[in-house]
C-alpha cells in the first residue's frame, strides 16, 4: 500500500488539523452523549454536530483532490469520512462525479425531481411545510433518506444493492446498540445530524442562482458549460464574517464560493487569500451573515419551490444585490453529500 502523501507542507499542517478536529469532536460528542448524563447532552450534540460538519466539508475537499498527491487516496479518505457523515450508503465516486458535473457544466444536475415529487404527494408536501416552519429540515431529511436507500430507489444504482444493504445493516446495528444503551444518546445523534444538515443547506442556499435539471443520468449538457464569465456572475459568496477571517473556518471557508469556482483545486485554507486576490477587499462582493439569517427565517417554507410571493425572478448581479438586502428566497436541499 502506497503512503498517503499530502500535496504540500502547509496542507499537511492544516488538513491534518482539520482531520484531528473531526476525530476529537466526534469522539468527545459520543462520549458526552453516552457517559456524560443530561448536563453533557447539549455539549455532546454540538461537538458531534460540528465534527460531522467539518467531516462533510473535508469530503468536499477530497472530491476536489486537494489533500493528497494521489486521487485514489483522496477518494479513500472521502469514503471513510462518509461513515461519519452518513453518506456512505452509496459510493464516493458518485458524489465526486455529480459534483464535478456541477463545476464543469455550471449547472445543478440531479436525478430526483423534488418539486415534481411534492406536486404528486401534496399531503407529504403539507407535512414538510409544517415541519420546515418549525425549522426542522424535513426537505433535506427526505433527500438524505433517499441517500440511505439509494440502490432501492434509483434504477441506475441497482448494481450497488449489496453495498447498500451491507451499510444499512452495519449502521442499523450500531444505532440499535446506541438506542439500547442510551435512548437519549440516539436522540442527541439525531439532533446533531439535523444540525449538520441545517448548516450545510444554510451555506449552500445562496451560493448560486442556478435552477436544477434532472439530467444526471442523461446526455443533456448545460448550455453554460465552460462559460467561466457566466459561472462567476451566477456564483456568490455568503460568508459568516467579512471583518474577521476565523469564523469562516467553522465551515472550512466554504462561503468563499466565487474563489472556489474560480480555482476549484484551491484547498480550503487558501480561499480567503484567493478571494481577496480576485475580488479585492470590497465587502460588496459577498453576502454578509445577517441577510442570510433573515432570508433563512423569512422564506423557510417558500424556499422549497423558490416562489416567495412578491419577489421577482432575479439572477446574476441583481440576485447578489437582492440577497444583500434579504430579498430572495435562496435554494433548498442542495448538498454535495447527496449524489442524485
Amino acid at each position: 500500500m502506497s503512503t498517503w502523501t499530502f500535496k504540500s507542507a502547509k496542507g499537511r499542517r492544516w488538513h491534518s488539523s482539520a482531520l484531528l478536529y473531526v476525530v476529537l469532536t466526534y469522539s468527545a460528542g459520543w462520549w458526552c452523549l453516552l457517559s456524560g448524563g443530561w448536563p453533557a447532552f447539549l455539549p455532546g450534540v454540538l461537538l458531534l454536530g460540528h465534527g460531522m460538519i467539518i467531516a462533510a466539508y473535508l469530503i468536499h475537499e477530497c472530491a476536489h483532490n486537494t489533500l493528497f498527491t494521489k486521487n485514489q487516496h483522496n477518494a479513500q479518505l472521502g469514503s471513510l469520512l462518509g461513515w461519519i457523515c452518513g453518506s456512505c450508503y452509496g459510493r464516493f465516486k458518485d458524489i465526486r462525479t455529480k459534483h464535478f458535473r456541477h463545476h464543469v457544466e455550471n449547472d445543478d444536475v440531479m436525478w430526483f425531481d423534488y418539486e415534481g415529487f411534492f406536486r404528486r404527494h401534496p399531503r407529504l408536501y403539507r407535512v414538510t411545510l409544517f415541519l420546515e416552519w418549525f425549522y426542522i429540515p424535513a426537505h433535506d431529511i427526505l433527500m438524505h433518506s433517499i441517500m440511505v436507500l439509494t440502490a432501492f430507489i434509483i434504477p441506475e444504482r441497482r448494481d450497488q444493492m449489496a453495498r447498500n444493504v451491507t451499510v444499512i445493516l452495519i449502521r442499523g446495528a450500531l444505532l440499535t446498540g446506541v438506542a439500547l444503551v442510551s435512548p437519549a444518546a440516539l436522540l442527541g445523534y439525531a439532533i446533531a445530524y439535523m444540525l449538520m444538515i441545517i448548516v450545510l443547506r444554510f451555506v449552500d442556499g445562496l451560493e448560486h442562482d442556478y435552477g436544477y435539471h434532472t439530467n444526471l443520468f442523461g446526455e443533456c449538457v448545460s448550455e453554460h458549460k465552460g462559460d467561466l464569465e457566466w459561472e462567476q456572475e451566477h456564483t456568490f459568496s455568503p460568508v459568516i464574517s467579512w471583518r474577521f477571517e476565523w469564523p469562516n473556518w467553522l465551515v472550512l471557508n466554504f462561503g468563499y464560493h466565487n474563489a472556489h469556482h474560480a480555482k476549484p483545486t484551491t484547498p480550503w485554507f487558501e480561499l480567503p487569500r484567493l478571494h481577496r486576490e480576485l475580488f479585492g477587499d470590497n465587502p460588496d462582493t459577498v453576502i454578509r451573515l445577517w441577510p442570510q439569517l433573515v432570508m433563512y427565517h423569512r422564506y423557510r417554507t417558500y424556499r422549497i419551490f423558490h416562489d416567495a410571493p412578491g419577489l421577482e425572478s432575479v439572477s446574476g448581479k441583481d440576485f447578489l444585490r437582492a440577497a444583500q438586502s434579504a430579498r430572495v428566497t435562496g435554494g433548498n436541499a442542495a448538498s454535495f453529500l447527496t449524489a442524485f
